[in-house]
């Protein structure tokens, strides 16, 4: 019984995809803080050019 126990891989695919799906919302919220500090950088020089005017 121990022994099926072991051999038995089924959990596998499920830590597997985790780790997947883990990676891929790590890199998303790196690219939406990178863009968001771009745009917010953007959006500051549009108010500073109609303050200015």
């Amino acid at each position: 019984m121990f022994a099926r126990f072991l051999k038995d891989e089924s959990g596998a695919t499920a830590i597997e995809y985790g780790l997947i799906a883990a990676l891929i919302a790590v890199a998303i919220i790196g690219g939406v803080t990178a863009l968001g500090e771009q745009s917010g950088a953007a959006f500051n020089e549009v108010a500073d050019a109609i303050e200015g005017a």
